[in-house]
C-alpha cells in the first residue's frame, strides 16, 4: 500500500509542472527578467520572456498544444509540413496572438504578418528580424534546391537584451555568417535538408554567437559537432529534441 501511495505521489509531481513538462527547458539571465527555451522536437520550440509566449514552428507531431501554455506570438519559418502546421497553430491561438511568418505561407496564413528576408518587426519589447535561409549546395534530384533562396526566414529576436537567432532550414550562407553579438544560436543539423555537423561548425566560427544549439538534427550524430568546435569559445549545448 504504502508502495502504491508513493507511486501516485510520484506521477502528481510529475505531472504538476504542466505539459511541458516533458520537454527539456534552459533558463536564460536577462537584464529584464529570465528567458526559458524549451526544446520541443524538431525545428519546434517555445521561448517564454516575461508574459509572452512565442512558439517557433509549431508542429502537431512533436507535442500536444492543446494542452500547452497558448500563444502571444507564432513565428513561421517557411511552407512545409513539418515547419507549418495550422491545427497546431490552431490549437495555440487567442484572440490577441499575433503570426509572423515567410511570405510563401501567405496562402495557408494570409492574417500573419508576412516578412521577406531583411524585413524586421516590433512587437513589444521584442524587435524580429528575418534573415534569409536557403541552401547552396543540398539540392532535389531535379537540382532545384530544397530550400530556394528567397523562400524561408530564420528569425533574429532580440529579448530583454538578448539577441537569439534561431536559422530555419537553411546551410552556412553567407548572410548567417556576417552575423554578430549573437547571445544563442540554433542552428539545423538534418540531412540532405540542411547542415551536415562541418557546416554548422563553419558558420559558428565565422559568427561565434556565446552558445549554439543544434536542433532539427534528425539522425545527425551532434557529439561530432562539439569535437568541431573544441578549443572555440563557443557553449556548445546539446538537448533532446523529441
Amino acid at each position: 500500500m504504502k508502495h502504491y501511495i508513493l507511486f501516485i505521489v510520484l506521477s502528481l509531481l510529475c505531472t504538476a509542472g504542466g505539459s511541458n513538462a516533458m520537454f527539456q527547458s534552459d533558463t536564460l539571465a536577462a537584464a529584464k527578467g529570465p528567458i526559458v527555451l524549451t526544446f520541443i522536437g524538431h525545428g519546434s520550440l517555445m521561448i517564454q520572456f516575461g508574459k509572452m509566449v512565442t512558439y517557433i514552428d509549431p508542429v502537431s507531431e512533436y507535442a500536444d498544444y492543446a494542452r500547452m501554455p497558448r500563444a502571444d506570438l507564432i513565428l513561421v519559418t517557411h511552407a512545409h509540413s513539418d515547419h507549418l502546421d495550422p491545427k497546431a497553430i490552431r490549437q495555440l491561438r487567442q484572440p490577441a496572438t499575433r503570426m509572423v511568418a515567410a511570405l510563401v505561407c501567405h496562402d495557408l496564413l494570409p492574417e500573419a504578418d508576412l516578412l521577406r528576408n531583411g524585413e524586421n518587426l516590433r512587437i513589444g519589447e521584442l524587435e524580429i528580424l528575418a534573415v534569409p535561409a536557403y541552401n547552396l549546395l543540398h539540392k532535389r534530384p531535379d537540382q532545384q534546391p530544397f530550400h530556394p533562396k528567397g523562400e524561408g526566414n530564420g528569425y533574429l529576436l532580440h529579448f530583454g537584451g538578448k539577441s537569439i537567432y534561431v536559422a530555419g532550414d537553411t546551410e552556412n550562407i553567407p548572410e548567417m555568417k556576417a552575423l554578430k553579438g549573437i547571445d544563442v544560436a540554433f542552428l539545423p543539423m538534418n540531412l540532405p535538408y540542411t547542415m551536415t555537423p562541418e557546416m554548422v561548425a563553419d558558420a559558428a566560427r565565422a559568427f561565434q554567437p556565446l552558445i549554439l544549439y543544434p536542433y532539427h538534427y534528425g539522425n545527425t550524430d551532434v557529439r561530432k559537432l562539439t569535437e568541431l568546435l573544441k578549443g572555440e569559445k563557443i557553449e556548445v549545448r546539446i538537448r533532446e529534441l523529441h
